[in-house]
């Protein structure tokens, strides 16, 4: 599952590199003729620095093709790439041509430099008489400016079965400058294993995502979609994985049913597959790379002196879950000085972020519930989810307390995972729920995983009661949109009534404000009750959180 390290390089005015196993494809200068369009799959960027952005698309003629290929022939394709400073491409500012093949899945990733920056940009390929779709991406501002705002989004959980990626669409109506995904962008399984309780819409096509070619197949169904294909031209993406772009519930080395498995080397090879499928499919830089069953992926990305992004990765080094895992009261084991969902190198690097940053706000991306979430009201049971950072508590509170000695102005951690809108403020030191708090959680719900969801009053739920800190949820569907300035974060948490329709409409349910150095919510504004939503929908999740994450997680 290991492709070379050498790198292609293609310069003109502006510097690009794809990864590609170049001593193989000596072998073959090859170039087919494409009959059929090849950028069936849209265009992405990523990863943006001041000076430059990643650029990627994937070739393919046949998205759903069994082989993972995408219906390309055999051969060695030239790929055209341009950026511009206008949609029709008069102001040109960088082009050059790189080279793909089988060998990597026939994805192109450019990383281009020497760009302005703090700008819009348009990008486009070609190969043959085909050109892709125009891309708009942004440059990061300079290190040591403070823009005025910048406006973000992020999302998590899209279950293609579940409903129709309407979400997306709407969050590339609204043009953020950048966009974060926290996980769960594709699922693994085949069609029909893990139902909505609306009832699937769509089906996966081949069999559970084990083999390289499968989660490539895999990847081009969700890429084909248009609604998701239009989110990725509008802003730059911040890309993280959780599970199910490997395999549910899996920690480190170990699958989701541990020893249970027949043999355990066997995750082992389908690890490798998926992390060499995730970054064909993404636009990510040179640095992730994946080598066998490792892959480079939690780093951090400056937004100026207005904000860190530091994007974690809560799987690849965890420890497996505690007590074994699903939702365990009064866990002693999750309580374990020496247990880590972080692994101790990348601890030692976000907590050494915290004493290096000078900017405004720290934002942490990560993919599950960070705060403590206590699912009992008796005072003598502590009832958690193994599977968050309350199975690993004392993990949890190394974070907590590194950012709090590094005095970070405004840390505010992001979340995806539980497919349903949450909002909370961080105590110090759980499980007291005493004191000032010392941060915020945003969690946003999903694209569509688990149906159309339900709109209910947030403070009539039992979680709200038994945890005070926590101060919003609401289980519907969409994304979170926030605006970030220098004296304030300005929080939507944005839902579309249903997925099992196409073009539902999209609405602000509630909104938030987090003011500079107060590091709690402020509620701005609260929409009532869709009645309609609660009177359709068939979940029998409805009033339960506990079961809908052990079940729809």
């Amino acid at each position: 599952m290991r492709i070379s390290r050498r790198i292609l390089l293609a310069t003109s005015g502006a510097a690009a590199a794809t990864a590609v196993p170049a001593a193989a494809w000596a072998e073959t200068r090859i170039h087919p003729v494409l009959e059929a369009d090849p950028f069936t799959l849209g265009v992405a960027s990523g990863d943006p620095e001041p000076d430059g952005v990643v650029l990627w698309t994937r070739l393919a003629v046949n998205p759903l093709a069994e082989d993972g290929f995408g219906g390309m022939p055999n051969g060695v394709f030239d790929v055209k790439w341009e950026v511009a400073k206008d949609e029709r491409f008069r102001r040109r500012v960088a082009s050059g041509r790189v080279e793909t093949a089988a060998e990597v899945g026939f994805s192109v990733h450019i990383e281009v430099d020497g760009l302005e920056s703090g700008r819009e940009y348009y990008y486009r390929f070609k190969t043959g008489r085909w050109t892709s779709p125009v891309g708009r991406t942004l440059t990061a501002p300079s290190r040591r400016s403070m823009p005025d705002e910048l406006r973000m989004a992020f999302a998590s959980c899209s279950q293609y079965e579940h409903g129709y990626f309407t979400a997306y669409r709407h969050m590339a109506e609204s043009r953020p400058d950048l966009i974060l995904h926290l996980g769960d962008y594709q699922y693994e399984y085949k069609a029909g294993v893990y139902n909505s309780p609306d009832g699937n819409v769509r089906d996966h096509e081949g069999p559970e995502t084990v083999t390289l070619a499968t989660y490539r197949q895999r990847h081009a169904q969700y890429k084909a979609d248009a609604d998701l294909q239009a989110a990725h031209l509008v802003a730059p993406w911040l890309v993280i994985w959780d599970d199910h772009e490997t395999e549910n519930n899996w920690a480190d080395e170990v699958p989701e049913n541990g020893s249970d498995t027949p043999d355990p080397a066997d995750f082992l090879v389908r690890r490798a597959a998926a992390f060499q499928a995730y970054w064909e499919n993404m636009p990510l830089r040179r640095t992730s790379v994946p080598e066998g069953i490792d892959m480079q992926l939690y780093r951090r990305v400056r937004w100026g002196r207005l904000a860190n992004f530091h994007m974690l990765d809560t799987r690849q080094y965890r420890d497996d879950q505690a007590c074994g895992d699903g939702t365990q009261s009064n866990c002693a084991d999750a309580w374990d000085e020496s247990r880590t969902i972080t692994g101790a190198a990348q601890e030692e690097w976000l907590i050494d972020g915290f004493h290096e940053s000078t900017a405004r706000w720290d934002v942490i991306g990560q993919q599950v519930f960070f705060t403590q979430r206590d699912n009992s009201a008796a005072a003598d049971v502590l009832r958690t989810s193994m599977d968050g950072w309350d199975g690993y508590a004392a993990s949890r509170q190394r974070i907590i307390d590194g950012w709090v000695e590094a005095e970070v102005r405004n840390p505010v951690v992001l979340t995806g995972d539980v497919h349903t809108h949450w909002a909370g403020e961080i105590l110090p030191d759980f499980p007291d729920a005493q004191g000032a708090s010392v941060g915020v959680e945003l969690v946003a719900t999903s694209i569509t995983s688990g149906g159309n969801g339900v709109d209910s009053v947030p403070e009539d739920n039992s979680a709200l009661v038994i945890n005070p800190h926590i101060k919003f949820r609401n289980a519907q569907r969409g994304y979170v949109e926030t605006v970030i300035t220098p004296d304030q974060m300005d929080v939507n948490f944005q839902v579309v009534p249903q997925v099992t329709v196409q073009d539902a409409p999209v609405y602000t349910r509630r909104s938030y404000t987090i003011a500079d150095r107060d590091r709690s919510l402020h509620q701005t504004y609260d929409r009532p009750v869709d009645v309609s939503t609660m009177s359709t929908n068939t979940s029998p999740f409805a009033d339960s959180d506990e079961l809908a994450d052990d079940y729809l997680n």
